[in-house]
């Protein structure tokens, strides 16, 4: 079943190192298949982001996902589309700097919900640890073609958010995969967002169990784990 108050996927979400972003399509794999293999080694969070599928295409994957999270106990988040939160049963919502702002994504899922930030300058990561989000995405780390024309920000920006404590959870986000994640938790990062680090794997669930297992590292000093 769908986690039933905001209590609780606050503390799922407090507690996740994973989180896949991924299509409608699931890059050609069988979806439910594939999220399901990925939730098994380790995912805590996974987003339907489809920014040129139809309401009713985005409906029909949500079902899919909805199911999979239910089934693994992880939260289920939707990208840019607050409006349909209430119809496919997800946990929240994520919104870019350029998307609906987040005064107005809260208003319209509600205080129960999530609310996930992008952020990609020093100053966007500082307002979002006092904004009404409940986690914020730091990156892209490196270039990626799921963000065509935003540059990458490199790890300096990843040492900036660890560099004091946040009162909510972030995650480092952009091109991250098996052989640059290590320099990403290097410079302070202890929650990652992958996008083609799984769904381009042979083996989606032993290379989500090796990336989760690379995001708990021993705790450091200072609560850079948020």
């Amino acid at each position: 079943m769908p986690l039933s108050s905001g209590t609780e996927r606050r503390a799922r979400l407090a507690a996740a190192r994973l989180y896949l972003v991924c299509d409608s399509q699931g890059d050609g794999h069988d979806l439910a298949a594939f999220l399901d293999a990925a939730l098994r080694g380790g995912v805590d969070l996974i987003q339907l982001r489809d920014k040129h599928g139809d309401e009713e295409t985005i409906l029909r994957a949500a079902e899919v996902f909805r199911s999979a999270a239910s089934t693994h106990d992880a939260l289920f988040v939707l990208n840019d589309r607050p409006d349909l939160v209430e119809a496919t049963g997800a946990d929240g919502v994520h919104v870019g700097q350029d998307d609906m702002g987040v005064p107005q994504a809260r208003v319209a899922v509600g205080d129960e919900r999530i609310v996930g930030l992008s952020t990609h300058t020093p100053a966007q990561v500082d307002a979002a640890a006092q904004d009404d989000v409940d986690y914020f995405a730091v990156g892209p780390v490196h270039a990626t073609p799921t963000k065509p024309g935003r540059p990458a920000v490199g790890l300096e920006l990843i040492e900036h958010a660890a560099g004091e404590p946040r009162r909510i959870p972030w995650f480092a986000i952009g091109g991250l995969d098996a052989t640059n994640l290590p320099a990403a938790v290097a410079a302070g990062a202890r929650r990652a967002v992958v996008v083609r680090a799984l769904t381009q794997a042979g083996d989606p669930e032993a290379t989500a169990r090796a990336l989760r297992a690379g995001m708990e590292p021993a705790e450091v000093p200072g609560g850079a784990a948020a």
